[in-house]
């Protein structure tokens, strides 16, 4: 066996001691690359099957402007992956009844949290508010004393 030093080359390492390590190695990242592509496909297609015209939509817009999303097409994805799917043609009239009520038990949550966060968007704008007033009056209060001080230097108002 030929030991190589850390500086080898790929190829040399093969030849010698590490080289059923490396081929391993190799097959280890080319399967998880293989996963990879398969996982990003497989959520494409779902994504075309939900919505096929959006799916096409969104197509379209990453082909045109690559990986950056506008809001509003970050706001539809989010959208598309919150929401549930229906599925009540086999339900019977009481399974419908639990379905709707589960539903209304979701909206009156979202609006919950709609309601909190609204309420901490004003509180925090007040807060931006009364500290901007505050960095003013102590941008005022700091000059008043630099002004008052220059007259106060000693009796003549003069250092000679």
């Amino acid at each position: 066996m030929t030991r190589v030093s850390s500086f080898g080359s790929e190829a040399s390492i093969a030849r010698g001691w590490g080289g059923a390590r490396l081929a391993e190695e190799r097959a280890r990242r080319e399967e998880e690359a293989a996963k990879v592509r398969a996982d990003e496909d497989a959520k494409k297609k779902k994504m075309m099957f939900t919505n096929k015209s959006f799916g096409s939509y969104l197509q379209k817009a990453d082909a045109r402007k690559g990986k950056k999303l506008t809001a509003r097409e970050e706001k539809k994805k989010a959208l598309l992956e919150r929401r549930k799917p229906l599925n009540i043609e086999h339900l019977s009239q009481d399974k419908l009844a639990e379905k709707a009520q589960e539903l209304w038990q979701w909206l009156c949550q979202l609006h919950g949290e709609k309601f909190q966060l609204a309420e901490r968007l004003k509180r925090q704008k007040y807060d931006i508010y009364v500290l901007r007033n505050r960095v003013s009056d102590h941008q005022r209060g700091s000059k008043a004393p630099k002004t008052q001080s220059r007259g106060a230097k000693g009796k003549s108002g003069s250092w000679k």
